[in-house]
């Protein structure tokens, strides 16, 4: 049976500090359980009996059934489905500079919105790119409301927080660094995008920090189309972040 206890720690998990008292993020809904439940270690699965008497297979070291009006007090949305999971935050290591010499990389510098950091999490899935590092001032993506943006991209995506001005500081010269600006080139008319290096994203308002933009060694700009109309001001940063990694990727 589910106690008070463990519903508060449930709806604690909402705060960072206790994320990080904890250890544990929450994850809701089947599909998103689902698909997180391979990959990390599940420390409570709550669930009515119905869900949980159509997937047996799925395994936690503690599993309680309850009501649906339990379910409701437990949840963190506000269309409760019918599972809720807390699993043990993961710890990766990366050696930033060996990774981004095979492969691309992407970097988000103090990106505030936790929608964005979960859909910024599914885009990297999309194309292939396994590893995101952060600026400590960046969004949790352990935040609820990004655990279920990602839509399960988080178990296939790594996320490092870390100096991201120290890390970029030591990036070897022959790695590109890649930053979009106001006044950076034409992306496409940029010859030689490649398969690696890293891609660094700014803040929704200011873009990339003074700080980590001087790491940048080619600054590119998305143009509008036609190029020099009156257009919106901006892009979000998660559908540009779409927009670069699919040049990036594109043949050839």
């Amino acid at each position: 049976m589910i106690s008070r206890n463990d519903i508060s720690t449930i709806r604690s998990l909402q705060q960072k500090k206790f994320r990080i008292q904890y250890g544990m993020f929450v994850a809701e809904g089947p599909k998103l359980v689902g698909d997180l439940c391979g990959y990390f270690h599940c420390r409570l699965l709550v669930s009515t009996q119905e869900w949980l008497s159509a997937n047996r297979h799925f395994k936690a070291d503690r599993i309680e059934c309850v009501s649906r009006q339990d379910l409701e007090k437990t949840s963190l949305l506000t269309t409760p489905q019918d599972v809720v999971a807390c699993f043990s935050i993961p710890h990766y290591d990366i050696d930033l500079a060996g990774t981004a010499a095979g492969n691309l990389v992407l970097a988000l510098d103090n990106i505030q919105d936790p929608g964005n950091i979960g859909t910024i999490a599914r885009i990297a899935d999309w194309f292939g790119i396994r590893d995101i590092v952060c600026s400590k001032g960046t969004a949790d993506i352990y935040n609820p409301k990004a655990v279920q943006a990602t839509m399960g991209a988080l178990a296939r995506v790594r996320f490092h927080y870390t100096d991201l001005e120290k890390e970029l500081s030591s990036i070897p010269a022959n790695i590109p660094v890649y930053g979009t600006f106001l006044d950076g080139k034409n992306m496409y008319r940029e010859n030689g995008l490649k398969g690696n290096g890293i891609i660094v994203m700014g803040n929704e308002g200011n873009g990339i920090s003074p700080e980590v933009g001087r790491h940048v060694s080619h600054r590119l700009f998305i143009p509008n189309w036609p190029e020099g109309e009156k257009t919106s001001e901006s892009l979000n940063v998660a559908v540009a972040t779409a927009i670069i990694c699919a040049e990036f990727r594109r043949p050839g």
